[in-house]
């Protein structure tokens, strides 16, 4: 049974989406067949677009928002005027109506949330100031994120879920410990390391609809680079996430190899167990792989072929077309 894809059109909420409709076919008897799983990834696809097309927030951010409120899914239906279990259904993936999923993206924001609070009267007034002291803290420490985190602001720009982030919001921690996975198990030259992260994202989304760190790729001269691969790399380093060692290949021909470093452990809660499938699958593909070996193998791949003469960012649809990953 190979696995295949079409291009499909697909109806959600009186507005069309296309997408790539994926299937197995059967060489022998050529029937088409499909799989649950198959179907809830072609329905994620339309999913992702809708929230994408309007500012909708997506599962993770919708969990997320409550989880740092330390409300329920049923106490934040309360305070938001949401039906009993609307909160707990758009938690597990259920799309939000534009109004809800607006005011979900707007109490993400503290001070707006610490608004809607003040003026519910559902909670006793014990609950209350302890829900309004929580939010004054999280005030706080995002003013406090706001003055440290600008040197990843600039490395991530937009931080909004599309097409081009694998419709997840860029985390700066999850690719930090995908690269501390790669260095302690691969120990790959940069140009590899760059192939190594763009095919776990890619393969993420292949089989979820979603990528793994939200990372944005550019197809340059030698093949997929994460975009702004030189300053992350640098940054990280710089962190203390890994050793980047000189390699000296003669002819003042110098690469940048990169090793674990001992006083650095991944912290492997912060990927899902299929994140750290993925990366274990592909160190075991690709450990003995040559740089140029991978390089020749990703410049036969369709996301670089239709995007490199541009050096423009790499749309996640390509995630159905990659052919050096084979069945994985």
């Amino acid at each position: 049974m190979l696995l295949k894809h079409s291009a499909g059109e697909v109806t959600f909420r009186k507005e069309n989406f296309k997408i790539k409709q994926l299937f197995y076919y059967c060489a022998e008897s050529g029937g088409e067949f499909s799989t649950t799983k198959l179907d809830e990834i072609n329905l994620v696809q339309v999913h992702n677009q809708y929230r994408a097309k309007h500012n909708l927030p997506f599962v993770e951010d919708i969990k997320s928002t409550r989880a740092k409120y330390e409300l329920s899914a049923t106490q934040m239906s309360e305070v938001l005027g949401f039906g009993t279990n609307s909160y707990r259904n758009y938690e597990n993936g259920e799309v939000p109506s534009k109004s809800n999923g607006t005011t979900i993206s707007l109490i993400e924001d503290p001070r707006a949330f610490r608004t809607v609070v003040q003026r519910f009267m559902g909670f006793s007034e014990k609950k209350k100031l302890a829900l309004l002291t929580r939010i004054d803290e999280l005030i706080l420490e995002k003013e406090r994120q706001r003055k440290s985190h600008h040197v990843e602001d600039y490395m991530l720009t937009a931080r909004a879920p599309n097409v081009y982030s694998g419709f997840v919001r860029p985390s700066m921690q999850k690719l930090t410990e995908m690269v501390v996975f790669f260095a302690n198990s691969v120990k790959p030259m940069k140009t590899k390391l760059n192939k190594l992260l763009f095919y776990a994202d890619f393969l993420k989304y292949r089989q979820t609809g979603f990528s793994m760190s939200g990372m944005k790729y550019r197809a340059i001269q030698r093949g997929p680079v994460l975009e702004k691969f030189n300053s992350i790399f640098e940054y990280l380093a710089a962190k203390g996430a890994c050793i980047v060692s000189d390699v000296d290949f003669g002819d003042e021909i110098v690469g940048e190899q990169f090793l674990a470093n001992p006083d650095r452990t991944m912290e492997a809660a912060l990927l899902s167990q299929s994140d750290l499938d993925i990366l274990e699958e592909l160190a075991r593909k690709f450990e003995n792989t040559s740089t140029r070996s991978i390089v020749d193998l990703s410049h036969r791949e369709k996301a670089w072929l239709d995007n490199e003469q541009a050096r423009t960012l790499i749309s996640y649809d390509y995630a159905f077309d990659l052919m050096a990953l084979g069945d994985i």
